[in-house]
């Protein structure tokens, strides 16, 4: 009869046994340890009925009866930690709720206000409510698919992570929709209200996407106990994070660039001129792109990080105990709690606080909280305080993105006034420029990454964990970095309804000046995604090759050069694919604006009001049309390639995406932000209007925009899709 000796298995050697008083005997802990780690409940109790399986230590029989207790007590033990994540994730949604509800006291916006801020929310819910009819369209086949590979469990966690994700959309912009012309109203007393309301109408969106994240994550733990089929919950997010960033994406830039190369180049209106036809879907897209799709997009991006962190824990446990397994989602709601804090001190604290300062300060202080919580964290749940520095590196990793992209994309940067000075001589000089710049800024936050990964393998002997414990502690701060985010299109919508309310020229200045804030925190925020996407990418790397048994990759098979390089393509054509959809969308546009200006009569002269409807509904139909062949290819061809070929070719791909990925969406994202910054910065002098320099910012501007807020965020949720699907289909080939 075989016997196993389960202190040995548990990794506890006689002398640590004899420390406790305990050498002879396996105690009620040891077992729960074991039974928690090595053998599920169902092959334990079999095999006791079946009288094989003995303490090696006293010869005496396992039975039934007391292995339940064990694993009533393990179970229980493990079930009241994620009653706790899910406990602080209910609770930051309803943190939300009651700001939402401070919010709603501040009084009435005057008729001219609301009716422009009526037509902003009336446009971006219809777009909204057509995008989710167009993703529910593939649900059932989705579902169908997933339940013939593997079972209903999967197929429905999928399809459930699809929705969840729709949902974090429709509370990001459903939050900016509200409060913008709040601002706009409140700025007309003071900045600095309108600052602090801003900020807390983002945080709506950053503590109800974050929340929802760890509250479901919690509850689907602890109904179904299965950490590899959670797994289709994070591939169903990453789905529909990329439909919602593709569409919302096409959607905003396609009205953008029809509205600056139409509006201000050919016609030297200025932003946001209620004459112009195309400012109203512009208004719109900010919502449905920079708001609803990056909820989405960030929903996936911390629902996958706890995933796959979760996933590694469980293969890890005997190293360090159950307490790994809920390690993941304590860390991220503490996260939540520490951002909470972040966002009440992010304020005007004195008259010369630029809001810059206001932001570095809440985000230093978050960073600063939330890494002191890690220690506590980590000190109470796990035996190796190497987690803790790995938190520590993740966070570095976060702020130092967060610093190369204000270096290079903000206002105060050199490389934008060396863009501002460019344009005097030209759109091409300025576009050469602002392109050898771009092609520069993905390097700090990448030398960061892999200092902080090697850093964290070498002083932890090699531990995965400590690997994992990087990535989520870039995740420590993603609340509080999704409110900045939010800032910038409720700043954004703010400005542009000042404008066309015909508010005083010093309003609308006011708002301008908050605007170029925003337009750097939506940077920063797409540069920390790309940094936390490539820390995950690693813990993917590994978990991958664990789940399909491989080990080594033999560059001299033509099978890992060949389909590493094929890897690196893919993201060149998810941009191609986006960037012409995107242009596709800005030729109907620009007709379409052209030919209102012609046919309207007065329209020019202010007499008469443009159809601002009909553009909504030209750049609807073709975002809707061009998000579907993008999102096809990020899944079939991962999927193909694993069915077809198997791991051997899977796992090179993967990594030649994620590499290729890594350095061209923070290319994209802060080449693009700079153009706009460069205009920004040019337009703060009154006399520029009408002249070259301007000009040549704008066409600029244009040229960036397809790259920040199409190719660039659509890359990132891509690189994690990849990951999500090889996982997923992982067992399989």
């Amino acid at each position: 009869m075989k016997k196993i000796d389960l202190r040995e298995a548990a990794g506890i050697s006689s002398s640590s046994m004899a420390k406790l008083g305990k050498s002879e005997n396996v105690t009620t802990d040891v077992l729960i340890k074991i039974c928690t780690v090595f053998i599920s409940r169902d092959t334990l109790l079999a095999q006791t009925k079946q009288k094989s399986l003995y303490c090696a230590s006293s010869e005496n029989h396992l039975t039934t009866r007391s292995l339940n207790k064990i694993f009533g007590t393990a179970e229980r033990r493990t079930n009241f930690m994620f009653y706790i994540s899910l406990i602080i994730g209910l609770f930051a949604i309803v943190v939300a709720y009651g700001i939402l509800l401070r919010i709603k006291k501040e009084p009435k916006v005057s008729s001219e206000i609301a009716e422009i801020a009526g037509y902003i929310s009336t446009g971006a819910r219809a777009y909204l409510k057509r995008q989710i009819k167009t993703i529910s369209l593939v649900i059932p086949f989705l579902f169908f698919i997933l339940l013939i590979l593997f079972d209903w469990k999967v197929a429905a966690v999928s399809v459930l992570g699809v929705f969840t994700s729709l949902l974090g959309s429709i509370i990001g912009m459903s939050a900016s929709t509200f409060v913008n012309s709040k601002v706009t109203s409140s700025c007309a007393k003071s900045s600095d209200k309108a600052f602090r309301l801003a900020v807390l109408g983002g945080s709506i969106t950053g503590l109800s996407v974050t929340g929802l994240s760890v509250l479901v994550l919690s509850i689907l733990y602890l109904v179904f106990k299965d950490y590899e089929m959670v797994v289709g919950f994070g591939f169903g997010a990453s789905l529909a994070a990329l439909f919602a960033q593709i569409g919302g994406g096409i959607f905003t830039k396609s009205a953008d660039i029809a509205a600056d190369l139409v509006g201000k180049v050919e016609h030297d209106l200025a932003e946001d001129d209620p004459r112009n036809p195309a400012v109203i879907a512009d208004l719109v897209g900010d919502n449905v792109g920079d708001c609803a799709g990056r909820g989405a997009d960030l929903f996936q991006s911390i629902s996958t990080d706890i995933i796959t962190g979760t996933l590694v824990a469980s293969t890890l446990l005997s190293q360090y105990g159950p307490k790994a397994i809920y390690f993941t989602l304590i860390i991220q709601a503490l996260g939540i709690l520490a951002s909470m804090i972040g966002i009440l001190i992010t304020k005007n604290w004195g008259k010369n606080m630029k809001p810059d300062t206001s932001f570095n300060l809440g985000l230093i202080s978050t960073a600063i909280i939330a890494s002191l919580g890690g220690l506590i964290v980590v000190k109470a749940l796990l035996p190796d305080i190497n987690v803790w520095i790995g938190l520590l590196l993740g966070v570095a990793v976060t702020l130092i993105a967060t610093v190369s992209t204000r270096y290079y994309a903000g206002m105060d940067g050199k490389p934008v006034k060396e863009m501002a000075e460019a344009c005097k001589r030209g759109p091409a000089i300025n576009i050469i420029v602002g392109l050898s710049s771009g092609l520069q800024s993905p390097i700090a936050s990448i030398v960061m990454t892999v200092i902080a990964i090697i850093a964290a393998y070498t002083i932890s002997g090699g531990s995965l964990f400590v690997i994992v414990a990087v990535n989520l502690g870039t995740d420590l701060l993603i609340t509080y970095i999704m409110a900045a985010d939010a800032f910038g299109p409720i700043i954004d919508n703010a400005s542009g309804i000042a404008e066309m309310s015909h508010a005083p020229e010093e309003l609308v200045e006011k708002l301008s000046s908050l605007d170029s804030v925003g337009n750097t925190m939506k940077a920063i925020t797409k540069s920390y995604s790309m940094s936390s996407g490539t820390v995950t990418s690693f813990v993917s790397f590994t978990v991958f090759f664990s789940l399909t048994n491989s080990s080594i990759l033999d560059v001299s098979n033509p099978y890992t050069i060949g389909f590493m390089l094929i890897g690196i393509a893919l993201p060149y054509l998810i941009s191609s694919l986006t960037i012409k959809a995107t242009a596709k969308g800005a030729f109907l546009m620009v007709d379409e604006v052209r030919r209102q200006f012609r046919e309207i009569k007065g329209l020019l002269e202010g007499k008469a009001k443009p159809d601002y409807s009909l553009c909504i509904d030209i750049t609807a139909k073709n975002a809707l049309k061009q998000m579907v062949l993008p999102g096809i290819v990020s899944v079939f061809v991962p999927v193909a390639v694993g069915f077809i070929f198997g791991p051997i070719a899977l796992g090179p791909l993967l990594i030649g995406a994620v590499l290729s990925s890594a350095l061209l969406g923070p290319f994209f994202n802060n080449t693009g932000t700079a153009f706009d910054n460069a205009k920004k910065f040019i337009q703060e002098d009154r006399e520029s209007k009408g002249t070259l320099q301007l000009h040549a910012a704008i066409i600029g501007d244009t040229v960036g925009d397809p790259m920040k807020d199409v190719a660039g965020p659509s890359i990132l949720i891509f690189m994690k899709l990849v990951g999500m699907t090889a996982l997923l289909i992982a067992p399989l080939i």
